[in-house]
């Protein structure tokens, strides 16, 4: 028996064998769209290796029961193959949430720091955009961990160190520069999430 050595006609394959609940169009069409994606990353990052790739977007099984939820013929009646009965999640907040729920409030922050309120309603609102971007099915679980340090830890720890340091040069030139340098981390991370995630 020959056994295949594509492992993208695999994974496609398995997703298939996994989605034949599905109506033979929207198997197409999911099929289709996974092909798709994986020759914009393949292009994008040709260095990545392909295993990678197919990692990045889940499981079969997981692709499967959540077209099969998404179509409305849910997964009731069929116990998944893990064993498990968990809900399949499902990404119900668009990508963009997070993401802006990180950065504007710093700006506000930055903008307005002597109006009532406006930093503590700045720090809920990133760590909301943390939480938010954690729960999220849009990025891998090292992607979720590097936006929320790079967007979130390291801004916050570095603005603690600033404000609370007798370190920390007088004047307004170089709280500008630090400022400027912070939104520069937060706007290159969350393109950077935006850039990566899943579809």
């Amino acid at each position: 028996m020959k056994t295949s050595t594509d492992p993208v006609r695999d994974y496609l394959s398995a997703v298939e064998r996994e989605a034949s609940a599905l109506p033979a169009d929207r198997r197409q069409e999911l099929l289709a769209d996974l092909a798709e994606h994986i020759e914009v990353t393949r292009a994008e990052r040709p260095d990545a290796a392909i295993g990678a790739v197919l990692a990045e977007l889940g499981d079969p099984r997981t692709i499967a029961a959540t077209a099969l939820s998404e179509a409305g013929n849910g997964t009731a009646g069929a116990p998944a193959q893990g064993g498990a009965d968990a809900p399949v999640r499902r990404g119900k907040v668009h990508p963009l949430v997070p993401l802006l729920m990180l950065t504007i409030p710093f700006l506000f922050a930055t903008v307005l720091p002597d109006v009532p309120g406006v930093q503590f309603c700045s720090t809920l609102f990133r760590v909301i955009g943390a939480v938010l971007l954690c729960t999220s099915v849009h990025w891998t679980s090292v992607q979720k961990t590097t936006g929320v340090l790079l967007a979130a830890v390291l801004p916050t720890v570095a603005i603690s160190i600033w404000t609370w340091s007798s370190a920390a040069p007088a004047g307004d030139g170089p709280a500008l520069l630090a400022n400027l340098a912070t939104l520069a981390v937060l706007a290159s991370t969350t393109a950077w999430l935006w850039r990566v995630r899943r579809a």
